[in-house]
């Protein structure tokens, strides 16, 4: 009697049966996988947002239009105490009066970060002498590494203006969480050493010490500074 070849119970049916089931497993654990990874990200993506306080507004300043002024008011910038790579201890408060062009970086960052620099020396230079009426700050997140010396050293190939700051890991934590800045160690297997992981704006911060608006890294030296004299315009007569 013929059977319909979907019922056929023969010896090699049965192992592709076994095979079908096995796959379909593996495809179901894979896809569970796939979803818990999924879950998890949005998590820890969630967490992230969740992480950077705001008022009404704040979302515009932070992840829309880069170099626009903020529509509310930005919880970003606080307070912070750190070592200048001349060896002073300054907080926030040294540099008021001037804008403040925040950075968080590191001395050991192979492209990023000696690009940015280099876009802001370009932008100092060409707002020439109202670039006093700016602090350029290149705050480490691996202090690790970022001794004084280092950051003197480092700070030196860039504006002569640029202000290098580093402290204890305390320090640098407190400074990055004032700023929502993320960053984290990476050991990378190619250097036997690490690299750092990191949040690449730029911060413009007022006078007061107050935020104003962001920029991406890769923003042009001739925008940038035009942003910038727009609040130096601001600011008032004599600062």
């Amino acid at each position: 009697m013929a059977h319909w070849q979907g019922e056929a119970r023969g010896p090699k049916t049965w192992e592709a049966a076994r095979g079908r089931s096995a796959l379909l497993h593996h495809l179901g654990v894979l896809d569970l996988n796939i979803r818990l990874f999924i879950i998890g990200l949005v998590a820890a993506l969630a967490g992230l947002i969740g992480g950077i306080a705001f008022i009404p507004g704040a979302i515009d300043s932070l992840f829309s239009r880069p170099g626009a002024p903020s529509v509310g008011r930005a919880l970003v910038g606080g307070p912070f105490e750190l070592t200048t790579h001349e060896g002073r201890r300054v907080t926030d408060k040294t540099f008021r009066g001037k804008l403040m062009l925040v950075y968080f970086g590191f001395t050991y960052c192979p492209d990023i970060c000696p690009a940015g620099l280099q876009v802001v020396t370009a932008a100092l230079d060409e707002l020439g002498n109202d670039a006093d009426k700016v602090a350029p700050l290149f705050i480490t997140v691996d202090p690790e590494r970022d001794t004084v010396d280092q950051m003197k050293q480092y700070v030196s190939s860039f504006h002569k203006s640029f202000v290098g700051l580093t402290g204890s890991a305390e320090d640098i934590a407190a400074a990055a969480k004032a700023y929502r800045v993320y960053f984290r160690k990476v050991q990378d297997e190619a250097l036997s050493d690490y690299t750092m992981d990191h949040t690449s704006f730029l911060y413009l911060m007022g006078p007061d010490g107050a935020f104003i608006t962001h920029y991406p890294h890769t923003i042009s030296p001739e925008k940038l500074a035009k942003s910038i004299a727009a609040e130096i315009a601001k600011l008032p007569a004599g600062a």
